[in-house]
């Protein structure tokens, strides 16, 4: 079984039909393959990045000119499969010798022998089972998967892959990662069904000479040190660590952090417990060791944003953490952000399509990622966001200021609401327990916040963009802009304390409670702090002077 010719990526087609194919035939122009149907979203988001990873490892295109003509006219599947041929003796799944992301070395005697379900990220742990705290993901759900799925989850492990004990790695970006990608909204033009799949994977492939800039070392070409499991672990990291300079650039999305090899002599008949299709090889355990790659060092993946804490220190892959993902990321997903304590920078796909795709058309921002707790997989996360983009300039200065007025008044609206969502959650938890302390979850008063407030965020951020396109100074449209938006916020948070606080489930019997948390919350809503965050507070009066001024503050 090779996955360059095998048909084992899921897809729907623009027809709605669901379909098997082989990496090449993403360019069919025949009903074309408009998105990943995987039976799992973790799935979809490690499939894309495997495709994303073999057409930019495969790709020969090296100016931004030829990477927009394969945009508007992709090749055709003969020619990707050409392209795929040199590397195809990496993607061998069974038989003897090397196999896709699993260990060289590991024979059948060596290792711990565990389930074909712990390739799973959710699967409960050995710990876990023994101890009979498997409420929320039971075993014995996934015991039989066929090779499809086998990959599948494989491919996904190695991407996401938590701390596992001693020695066993997490990835090269560490535990569940934050991956952003580029996507397009497709349009049908007449009777031409454009290759959205195609695209979509295309949007996040850079010409040649900008990823080898990446983290790694170009000119080792060896295929072992692009796709480690061609070699031993010991061949390619002598020491204990793999930094950047014993690797091709490549390698970052073909890292193999985990040694694990998957038992094909102990197979079943019968149906995938995944996807549901009758296989003759379903796989039931596989062998793992420790000690395997260990990805250390400044490390930069195309696809996440990382952060600094301070100047100068090596930049860290961003994680999704509890809450979701949403419109507040916006900001330091797409443009960056610095609040003092973290600076965050966009993917270098994210800022490569900002700064060189001038293409007509809508796009949008695909989000996802595990929201991890050392090696426990709390939640899935995913999102798509929109992707509005600055008008081109052949002057940069005055690219830079526009983006700096932006990245300043949305950066203040991000600020407003994340203190407007504090002072809800903590009127609430005061109507409800006054002074006493309480340890309850309450975070769904956050998601409905925050969904409540996304329509009016990206109408506001829409105004900004108009606003710096102008090149106008407007005092005026600013102030506008920003109590509109700090009207939606008191009316949202004054709206969640009504339907939370006062709903007579919690703390009813006591009014007087309840009146005083709401007064609270009103005079955080209209203090000095909410609005300063915005800008909007009035300046301070000169020492010996009374100067009447007007309130920037809208009426209520």
């Amino acid at each position: 079984m090779n996955l360059l010719t095998e048909l084992w990526l899921p897809v729907e087609r623009a027809s709605g039909r669901l379909d098997w194919i082989a990496p090449h035939q993403i360019t069919e122009t025949d009903d074309p393959p408009q998105r990943l149907a995987a039976v799992r979203p973790d799935f979809n988001g490690s499939l894309m990045q495997f495709l994303i990873g073999l057409v930019q490892t495969t790709t020969n295109v090296d100016s931004n000119g030829a990477w927009e003509r394969a945009f508007d006219a992709p090749p055709s599947p003969e020619q990707l499969k050409a392209q795929f041929a040199s590397v195809a003796s990496a993607f061998e799944f069974d038989g003897e010798g090397a196999r896709f992301m699993q260990d060289l070395t590991l024979s059948g005697d060596q290792g711990e022998e565990k389930p074909v379900s712990a390739l799973l990220i959710e699967a409960p742990g050995a710990q876990s089972i023994e101890r009979n705290v498997d409420h929320f993901v039971k075993r014995g759900e996934v015991e039989r998967i066929c090779p499809v799925c086998a990959a599948a989850a494989l491919f996904t492990l190695h991407t996401n892959a938590p701390s596992g004990g001693a020695g066993h790695r997490t990835s090269l970006r560490g535990g569940g990662p934050l991956t952003t990608l580029v996507i397009h909204t497709a349009s049908e033009s007449g009777n031409v069904v454009e290759p959205a799949l195609w695209r979509d994977v295309w949007l996040n492939v850079r010409p040649r000479r900008q990823w080898l800039n990446d983290s790694g070392e170009p000119s080792l070409t060896e295929p072992c040190r692009t796709f480690p499991w061609l070699a031993s672990v010991d061949a390619l990291q002598p020491g204990e660590e793999t930094q950047p300079v014993h690797a091709h650039p490549a390698q970052m999305f073909w890292a193999m952090p985990r040694r694990i090899r998957l038992d094909f002599t102990t197979l079943a008949i019968g149906t995938c417990d995944l996807c549901g299709r009758i296989s003759e090889q379903l796989l039931t355990q596989y062998h793992t060791k420790n000690y395997g790659m260990n990805y250390k060092g400044s490390w930069r993946h195309p696809l996440s944003p990382y952060y600094r804490l301070k100047p100068g220190e090596p930049a860290l892959p961003l994680h999704p953490q509890p809450g979701g993902l949403g419109y507040r990321h916006w900001l330091a997903w797409v443009l960056g952000s610095s609040d003092g304590k973290k600076n965050v920078e966009p993917a270098a796909v994210v800022s490569r399509f900002l700064g060189d795709i001038h293409e007509n058309g809508q796009y949008r921002l695909w989000a996802f990622g595990f929201d991890m707790d050392n090696m426990k997989a709390r939640c899935w996360y995913e999102s798509t966001l929109p992707l509005y983009t600055l008008p081109h300039t052949d002057d940069p200065h005055a690219h830079a200021q526009r983006q700096s007025k932006l990245q300043s008044g949305v950066g203040q609206m991000v600020a407003a609401a994340e203190l407007t969502v504090y002072f809800a959650r903590s009127g609430i938890r005061s109507a409800w327990f006054g002074d006493v302390e309480s340890k309850g979850d309450i975070s769904f008063i956050d998601a409905a916040f925050w969904s409540g407030t996304e329509s009016a965020f990206y109408r506001g951020l829409q105004q900004w963009m108009q606003l710096v396109q102008a090149d106008a100074e407007s005092t005026d449209a600013e102030v506008r802009i920003k109590t509109e938006w700090l009207a939606e916020l008191r009316n949202t948070a004054k709206a969640l304390f009504g339907d939370h606080a006062e709903s007579g489930q919690i703390g009813a019997g006591n009014p007087q409670r309840i009146a005083a948390a709401f007064r609270q919350l009103i005079g955080n809503l209209h203090g000095p702090k909410l609005l300063g965050t915005l800008g909007l507070q009035p300046a301070e009066t000169p020492k010996g002077k009374t100067v009447r001024k007007k309130s920037l503050e809208p009426k209520t």
